[in-house]
């Protein structure tokens, strides 16, 4: 009977050892304490290091593909603290540090900028000491989103032009944007010196910039734009990123008279000159209104057909192939040129164009003519206004019109209130 009970208690002990180290083997495995040390009771018992991954926490995780740019980059410890983080963004094949900051407990860091770039490869090496002071080190790549559709803007003016006074800034998009306010914000056009620049859309896919009135001469301008990655609409990101600058030259305005057939031409305030011209017929008027010269040609075609005069057999009214001394003044086609076809003594007393603002000038294009002084004499930029002829006003989204709204009217166009 005696035997039989110290087999029973020596049972017992070995059972109360074997449950003793499953105890201990379970607390290993299982709980984590959420953001504390990860390791099992069993390595710590034992002294060993914790991997890598389980004292450094990067988000995105390791080798993830496809990550949007609003998933955010996220490092962090915890326990011990940071030592060194450096995340490098390879993008276009170009390489650049990320920069951002650790917190002040040390137990993460973040980038100044959340937005993650896209069509981009982030590379992480992180540097850590763990609660119990053991150095880890953690290296970890993650791929952004690729986008299927981008968008640009085309801007007027050139990078380094010179222009005149009236230039409006305007950018048109290849894309309809929807989110207004967000394309606004990543564009910036600033002067030298300072003035305030505003922002004005012209449906989807026109935003224009300028000052509540004419550019001083002198002023440099600079145009920046941080469309790269920017979501213009659902799924279309941009995909620009530059700077680029003008200077403004002189000032020149010139005022256009249908009634009188003259044009008087002054520079900083002071009349040039006043020159006899045509403007357009009893059926075919020229807008009133302040607009810019945008294009200068030495020669060009204007064809009738293109701008809608069509005679019954659908050619042209007009069908002229040397054009010279033309400058656009509209997109719907109003030229201020020089022409050679007309009678000389009509300039200064009759209208006769098709709505183009006519100066006499030689085939070919003369340089001692009207047409050819005032050519020389002309920046893009330069403002033309015309007066007291029977059309309406030019709208201001026809070429560089925008100088037709008033301050508040066009400060009302701006998508950022």
């Amino acid at each position: 009977m005696r035997h039989v009970q110290g087999r029973a208690r020596r049972a017992g002990v070995a059972l109360a050892a074997v449950l003793t180290w499953a105890g201990l083997l379970a607390g290993a495995a299982g709980c984590t304490g959420g953001d504390g040390d990860s390791r099992s009771g069993l390595d710590r018992m034992l002294g060993k290091p914790p991997a890598p991954e389980d004292v450094i926490r990067v988000t995105p995780q390791d080798n993830a593909k496809g990550v949007r740019p609003g998933a955010g980059l996220r490092v962090r410890v915890p326990d011990g603290r940071l030592e060194s983080v450096k995340v490098v963004r390879s993008q276009d094949a170009q390489e650049a540090e990320v920069p951002g900051k650790v917190a002040a407990d040390g137990l993460s860091w973040r980038p100044d900028d959340d937005r993650l770039g896209l069509a981009a490869r982030y590379t992480v090496d992180v540097v850590a000491l763990d609660g119990d002071g053991n150095r880890s080190a953690r290296h970890t790549t993650f791929t952004t989103y690729v986008p299927e559709e981008r968008f640009i803007g085309y801007v007027t003016p050139e990078n380094r032009a010179t222009v005149g006074t009236g230039m409006i800034v305007s950018l048109e998009f290849n894309r309809e944007i929807e989110n207004r306010a967000a394309v606004e914000r990543a564009v910036r056009v600033t002067a030298e010196p300072a003035v305030d620049v505003r922002p004005h859309w012209f449906g989807d896919t026109r935003l224009d910039f300028r000052p509540e009135r004419y550019w001083a001469p002198g002023t440099r301008v600079t145009v920046a734009l941080g469309l790269r990655d920017v979501e213009g609409a659902p799924g279309v990101y941009g995909l620009q990123q530059k700077s680029f600058s003008f200077t403004v030259g002189r000032s020149q305005v010139s005022l256009v008279d249908a009634a009188k057939h003259t044009m008087e031409v002054r520079r900083d305030g002071d009349l040039l000159a006043t020159v006899p011209i045509t403007a357009g017929a009893p059926k075919n008027t020229t807008y009133n209104g302040r607009m810019v010269v945008t294009e200068m040609l030495e020669l060009t075609r204007m064809n009738g057909a293109t701008v809608g005069f069509r005679k019954a057999n659908g050619k042209g009214e007009y069908d002229i192939p040397d054009v010279p001394h033309a400058m656009r003044l509209t997109s719907s086609g109003t030229f201020l040129h020089g022409n050679y076809w007309a009678d000389a003594e009509a300039f200064g007393k009759v209208n006769l164009s098709h709505g183009c603002v006519g100066l006499r000038d030689v085939k070919g294009g003369g340089s001692d003519t009207p047409a050819g002084w005032f050519f020389d004499r002309s920046l893009v930029g330069d403002v033309v206004e015309v007066v007291h002829s029977k059309d309406k006003q030019v709208a201001p989204d026809n070429g560089l019109g925008g100088w037709n709204l008033t301050w508040q009217e066009w400060l009302a166009g701006g998508a950022v209130k």
